[in-house]
């Protein structure tokens, strides 16, 4: 298996959650090894895809400098992490990606429409080796070594409708779109109040997330999914470990888990040799691994 870019630029608008402005999104195919690169437009300024770009976590993954951030990619990212993209530049034009439906579909929609073209050279994967853990108290974040990829996630809110619940999914690009890409992000009225008042989350609607007040979900239309809380914490872990910049063949789990946690993962993971090995797609044992991404 090859590395993967897009075959031809595409481009959408979209309304940006904090800002409530519109954001446009324009995605560029890349040579080999380039890697994913963002960049804005209005800044011209480029940002590199690496955990060392991430400046925060508080409230979606940011990555940036003092010249200039993008928040809200980790929808974006799982997207492209279930396609295997390798190389692509995105642009945007302010500083966060469109919520869009607040999942990932929409970047779907605009992966399937911009195609996806093998390249000449082979594609790599990090190889978990040792099992690597972060803690805060009773949540954690994990991953262990496995020959196929996966990913479990527990959540536990004291809301009636949430609770505890849970997802367990098994990497590949067609089970993501009918299995994680449609969960919605969600947030609590009060949450967004508070966030409103100090000019953030402007952009925040019943549009792109699931509402809820201290009682009952305020969508009319419901649920897509009985646990669709769980599966959007599967999007959100996927997109957090593909700021690494490459798909990672191991086992991932989490309770509670957390944006400031992933990223202290990713940090973790490859801030040690022993704890995982750059390998080729075709080298790995699993062979099954490259079928996935059909």
């Amino acid at each position: 298996m090859n590395q993967r870019t897009i075959s031809k630029p595409v481009e959408v608008v979209g309304i940006g959650l904090h800002k409530g402005e519109p954001i446009k999104l324009r995605l560029e195919p890349l040579g080999t090894d380039a890697g994913i690169i963002f960049y804005r437009e209005d800044l011209a300024l480029t940002i590199p895809l690496s955990p060392s770009s991430v400046i925060d976590t508080q409230m979606a993954t940011v990555i940036g400098s003092d010249k200039g951030y993008i928040s809200t990619i980790e929808h974006f990212l799982s997207a492209v992490y279930a396609y295997g993209i390798d190389n692509m530049r995105v642009i945007v034009n302010g500083n966060e990606m469109p919520i869009m439906d607040g999942s990932a579909s929409s970047f779907c929609l605009l992966l399937d429409e911009a195609g996806v073209e093998e390249q000449e050279v082979a594609k790599e994967v990090i190889l978990v080796k040792k099992r690597v853990e972060v803690r805060d108290g009773d949540k954690f974040v994990r991953l262990e070594p496995s020959d196929e990829v996966s990913f479990d996630f527990e959540i536990d809110f004291e809301h009636p409708v949430i609770g505890r619940q849970s997802q367990s999914y098994s990497f590949g690009t067609k089970p993501f779109l009918e299995e994680i890409a449609r969960a919605r992000t969600f947030g609590f009225a009060r949450d967004i109040q508070y966030l409103q008042s100090i000019n953030l989350a402007l952009g925040a609607s019943l549009n792109n997330a699931i509402g809820l007040d201290d009682e009952k979900i305020l969508n009319p239309e419901g649920l897509r999914f009985d646990n669709e809380f769980a599966r959007h914490k599967v999007l959100d872990a996927m997109g957090d470990m593909m700021v690494t910049g490459h798909n990672i063949l191991g086992a991932y789990s989490s309770f509670a888990g957390s944006h400031k946690l992933n990223h202290e993962l990713t940090v973790k993971l490859l801030a040690d040799k022993a704890n995982y090995e750059m390998v080729s797609v075709d080298s790995v044992q699993s062979r099954e691994f490259a079928k996935s991404f059909a």
